[in-house]
């Protein structure tokens, strides 16, 4: 594992390594291009930091196991993309439900299917928030560069731990493959999970405002039941009873959407007043961010937003947007944001860029910011 300094890295080493100084427990996963890269160094290095590796038959056993080893008390990470994802999410949903503290790690490519397996594509944002059954709601990051993989894997981990929910890190195959400077830094600060208080029986329920409750971990003595059932308080089933289902869910909703302030993130420049603000995620929201740099130095009102958390989304702030501006939509996927933002914007107000083929350059979206503005 690196120690504090500067370090040239790809994307998927700098989430290896940014996982390891997070404190990662156990690493369970199946390879897959284009995040197999992820893997191969933990299975090399987890080991020396007192880290467990496995690898697993499929994505569906990587996230049943990274889901019970949480409940032994490890920080628990696994890696996918494209189909991966996909086979997934059933056992995403069980960590919904059992509000168990896990990091998916989804290197985005071209689908759907086997499609361009080397090749990035973002069309798993809404497969992101919507992929497991039933009401849910779940934090997913969106980094576009090395620095933020790094960054936002520690951050993943430290959301997973504080609000007992898995969290997705949703990176795209150019970031993930992309090399650059990253800085580690000399601390990195994980919130630990909150342990019961004497007396405590209710791991399932709470009245704290942050709806989050303590979370022991098997072999500490409790009776501890863990089931994706519908649950009391106590973690014994419920399965007819009405107020227990509304109880339940409401409040692991709640979890998510009372909290949204701490945790969403962007970043934007230049939208106040201006008559057109690009959103952008991702790798492609380099060359987007390029864009709208040269139509200001061409004298062009134009802004740019970009989130860093997909969802919950930062939705408050681009209805702000929308009030005020056009939006253009610049992203890798033919269907990935685009509903959120013409959502929060309306769809009257909304242009996309959407490519599937290849990264656009400055100049092709310099040309469509002129295209819009004309």
């Amino acid at each position: 594992m690196k120690g504090p300094g500067e370090y040239f890295m790809e994307g998927n080493e700098a989430c290896a390594e940014a996982a390891m100084r997070a404190g990662l427990g156990l690493f369970a996963g199946y390879p897959i291009t284009p995040a197999s890269e992820i893997m191969n160094l933990l299975c090399k290095k987890l080991p020396e930091t007192g880290g467990r590796f496995v690898q697993l038959e499929d994505e569906i056993a990587s996230m049943a196991t990274i889901t019970g080893a949480s409940w032994t008390g490890l920080k628990t990470m696994t890696a996918t993309s494209g189909p991966g994802f996909s086979l997934m999410q059933e056992n995403l949903g069980y960590a919904v439900m059992t509000e168990t503290p896990c990091v998916l790690v989804n290197i985005q490519r071209a689908g759907p299917s086997t499609g361009q397996a080397t090749k990035p594509g973002t069309g798993d944002v809404m497969q992101a928030r919507f992929g497991s059954h039933g009401d849910y709601e779940i934090i997913a990051l969106s980094p576009n560069s090395v620095q933020e993989m790094y960054d936002m894997t520690i951050r993943a981990f430290d959301l997973a731990e504080r609000y007992r929910t898995p969290v997705l890190l949703m990176a795209d195959a150019g970031v993930g493959h992309m090399r650059e400077k990253v800085k580690v830094p000399d601390e990195v600060k994980i919130e630990g999970r909150r342990e019961p208080e004497p007396g405590e029986k209710e791991f399932f329920h709470t009245d704290r405002p942050d709806h989050v409750p303590p979370m022991p971990k098997f072999g500490d003595g409790y009776e501890l039941m863990v089931t994706g059932s519908t649950h009391k308080g106590d973690g014994t089933r419920d399965t007819a009873g009405y107020e227990t289902q509304d109880k339940l869910v409401r409040r692991l909703n709640a979890k998510i959407n009372d909290n949204r302030k701490d945790i969403e993130d962007w970043e934007e420049f230049n939208c106040q007043g201006a008559d057109l603000v690009v959103v952008s995620y991702g790798s492609i929201s380099r060359p987007a961010r390029g864009a709208v740099k040269k139509a200001r130095e061409e004298g062009l009102e134009v802004g740019f937003f970009r989130p860093k958390t997909l969802w919950p989304s930062p939705e408050e702030r681009m209805k702000e947007i929308g009030m005020d501006s056009s939006v253009l939509l610049v992203e890798l996927s033919l269907r990935g944001y685009r509903m959120e933002v013409e959502r929060c914007v309306g769809v009257d107000g909304v242009t996309v860029y959407d490519r599937i083929n290849s990264l656009p350059t400055i100049d092709m979206i310099y040309d469509k910011i002129k295209e819009v503005l004309m």
